[in-house]
């Protein structure tokens, strides 16, 4: 176990299998996923309502994340966090991801890759982030970034093989990053940043819950506790119904907050009609995983559209 450190992935593998796999530890797709939602809260900024409160707009005008560089810095900093938590999160459930088809084939499970490396590299990438945060952007930033790595990799992560609450602990830190975006640009906590991570913590709950559902057999037997096996699956969609409804609603708000024009208005409404007509055809007697997997698929399309809308409209 003293391999060293330039040793750490085991076997003469090629470069770019070597560089895949430590791609592959940042979750790629959610990784993206995050810097979306967090430019979109970037990007509202810029439309500070003008009845805003007098000192916010005055905090935003004179620490608003403007030049080019420091957008990207900001972005990059809130990528490395995410890739951070989610390369721990490989490294302490790497046992599990072996029993799990879907994940046996990651480079820890399938011994590509020395633990002590994707460790390392989670941490490496996680004091990296909260540093450029704090030099390109501000303390508060910062502070709401390295809470939401802790709460993900000290907290979620350890919680899910213990309770089902889990989805819900684990949806704080998937909402913070919209939330990042607006501290960045203003430095504060207002209304609007409350909002935007509303929305996100509100639709996480649907969206998990429904993967839960068509991964039950597979998550039992990895030891996951998810809300399915615990309140069963009628019970799992009447939840869903009610947070997706949640969610919807609270994306409205955006409105009369005035950083959403009516042309967001009537998208957001199409959109929230779907995803609330969708969510509710799963409790028709007969639905089940087939409905769970097609309902997972329309809350990305809608959490993507949504956020189109709002930087667009």
């Amino acid at each position: 176990m003293h391999e060293p450190f330039a040793g750490a992935i085991r076997g003469a593998k090629p470069a770019q299998v070597w560089f895949r796999d430590v791609v592959a530890l940042t979750k790629p797709r959610v990784t993206f996923m995050v810097v979306v939602t967090a430019a979109g809260g970037l990007l509202l900024s810029k439309r500070l309502p003008e009845h805003a409160p007098e000192h916010a707009s005055d905090y935003a005008t004179e620490h608003a994340v403007t030049s080019p560089l420091a957008v990207f810095a900001t972005l990059l900093g809130i990528a490395l966090v995410v890739a951070g938590a989610n390369a721990l999160n490989m490294y302490i459930e790497r046992d599990i991801d072996r029993q799990m088809p879907r994940t046996s084939s990651r480079p820890l499970p399938a011994g590509r890759m020395a633990p002590r490396f994707a460790f390392w590299f989670g941490v490496a990438c996680s004091v990296l982030a909260i540093a450029i945060l704090a030099t390109a952007a501000n303390l508060l930033t910062a502070l709401l970034a390295l809470l939401a790595n802790l709460l993900y990799v000290l907290a979620y992560t350890p919680m899910k093989q213990r309770s089902a609450f889990a989805i819900y602990v684990g949806a704080i830190p998937g909402a913070i990053p919209p939330l990042l975006g607006w501290t960045a640009a203003t430095g504060s906590v207002n209304a609007i940043g409350i909002v935007l991570f509303g929305v996100l913590f509100l639709w996480q709950v649907p969206h998990f819950v429904a993967i839960a559902i068509f991964r039950k057999t597979e998550y039992e037997r990895a030891g996951l506790v998810v809300l399915p096996n615990v309140a069963g699956e009628l019970a799992c969609r009447h939840t869903i119904v009610r947070w997706v409804f949640a969610c919807v609603a609270t994306s409205l708000f955006l409105v009369p907050l005035g950083v959403a024009r009516h042309g967001y208005l009537i998208v957001a409404s199409l959109l929230g009609a779907i995803f609330f007509t969708w969510s509710c055809y799963g409790l028709r007697e007969g639905s089940g995983v087939r409905w769970a997997r097609s309902l997972f698929g329309v809350s990305i399309a809608y959490l993507v559209l949504l956020f189109a809308a709002l930087g667009m409209t």
